[in-house]
């Protein structure tokens, strides 16, 4: 296997990865970076690699950086999926997520 097909699967597998955490599905992401589904399908089943440009528009949309999806890895605690995944709630979903994040924060507080 050539090095160009060791690193579209690597790329593909990371976007597909990144896209789940952000709980987003193939139709939503594609809408957002302007491609058709069918592509980004394509592109994570190593059907086809990636231009530059889709590379960016999915690092503009999804919480990672050019290198988690060239090299791989993530960060030790994802606070970027976490905070991509709030903004997508309701003002009242927000709410209540905030407040059980604020609860959670204390009791870990109290047993520091």
């Amino acid at each position: 296997m050539d090095s160009k097909k060791e690193i579209n699967i690597s790329i593909g597998s990371n976007i597909k990865n990144a896209r789940e955490k952000a709980g987003l599905t193939q139709d939503q992401l594609s809408e957002m970076i302007g491609i058709g589904p069918k592509s980004l399908s394509a592109v994570e089943r190593v059907m086809v690699g990636i231009s530059i440009a889709t590379l960016r528009k999915i690092c503009n949309v999804l919480p990672i950086s050019s290198d988690a999806l060239i090299f791989g890895g993530s960060p030790k605690n994802d606070v970027k999926g976490l905070a991509c995944r709030l903004e997508r709630l309701t003002p009242r979903q927000y709410e209540i997520a905030r407040d059980m994040l604020y609860k959670l924060f204390e009791a870990f507080e109290l047993k520091e």
